[in-house]
């Protein structure tokens, strides 16, 4: 390891796949593709969601809300991925790592709550629709969503600021393609427990009572909709339910293996590949999952695009 007689590192260097190079030109491709595949998909989410009258409710408001979250939240660490295995020096400064530890775990507590606060409106949506207009009103959407962020930006100032006062001994090289809370806890030295603890006690928070009210919600949804007479209108909630429950699964399901366990019994790839998924994959996955289960979204984009073309 390479000691630095500093209370901090200038740089940290990112293994990544250091150990295993051929990964690295397959996996620059890849981000190369699908960076802005997962920009433009979510930025014509967001333009629909504005432009077409017709999306003017407050599930597409949520879903622009995620768009925005998913852009930013790819945004925070794929270039410097691209960055780090396209060139031989594989180096981050502080700086950007302490910006890039609050950017990425902000996005990352804002989604664990926003998933949940769209399960809500599907359920208010579905089993209260009388009292739909009512609770989802204009003020209470803005509201809620205001909520969701500052949590999320409460969750990654706390828990980032903690874990950064840990004493690293000096040592500055982490096995990791991004700096995240675990693993900069991992490589830190002396006593860990208390920030250990700490991280699975929010995580419990953001991460498993979230879960829990999304399965819940779905729950009594699903009870719903069985009492649909209509085949179509079954049909309909079910589209519309199921594009988020998969976006939920693939959200929740790597966040969980990472963030739920002391960070000491991380395995030593496991937490390149959760963050590729959960960072880059879930981004990437969301505006399509959307669009093609979503037979309003498909007829206001193929609007959009008649439109863009008939005035050129």
């Amino acid at each position: 390891m390479i000691l630095i007689n500093k209370s901090h590192p200038e740089e940290f260097i990112l293994l990544g796949f250091a150990d295993r190079p051929w990964l690295e030109l397959p996996l620059f491709i890849i981000l190369l593709v699908t960076y802005p595949t997962a920009m433009i998909g979510n930025i014509a989410i967001i333009l629909v969601s504005i432009l077409d009258p017709c999306l003017h409710s407050p599930m597409y408001f949520f879903l622009t809300n995620l768009s925005f979250l998913d852009m930013c939240y790819t945004t925070s660490i794929v270039p410097q991925m691209l960055i780090n295995l396209w060139g031989s020096t594989k180096t981050i400064s502080y700086m950007r790592c302490v910006v890039q530890l609050y950017f990425f775990h902000t996005m990352g507590g804002t989604e664990c709550v926003l998933l949940a606060l769209m399960s809500f409106d599907r359920y208010v949506a579905i089993c209260k629709p009388l009292h739909y207009t009512l609770i989802m009103n204009q003020r209470n959407c803005v509201l809620l969503v205001s909520t969701v962020w500052l949590t999320g930006i409460f969750y990654a100032v706390s828990e980032a600021t903690v874990t950064l006062q840990l004493p690293l001994c000096g040592h500055n090289k982490m096995d990791h393609l991004v700096c995240e809370i675990p693993v900069l806890i991992k490589t830190a030295c002396g006593e860990k427990e208390t920030n250990e603890l700490a991280l699975s006690v929010v995580c419990i928070f953001l991460l498993a009572i979230p879960l829990c009210l999304i399965l819940a919600s779905y729950a009594s949804i699903g009870h719903a909709v069985f009492k649909i007479k209509s085949s179509e209108g079954r049909k309909k909630a079910f589209g519309t339910c199921s594009s988020h429950l998969i976006v939920v699964l693939l959200f929740y399901g790597p966040a969980i293996s990472m963030y739920l366990q002391p960070p000491s019994s991380i395995t030593k790839d496991q937490p390149k590949f959760m963050a590729l998924f959960y960072g880059v994959v879930t981004p990437t996955l969301n505006p399509f999952i959307y669009t093609l289960r979503n037979k309003d979204v498909k007829g206001a984009l193929g609007k959009l695009f008649r439109n863009i073309f008939v005035s050129k």
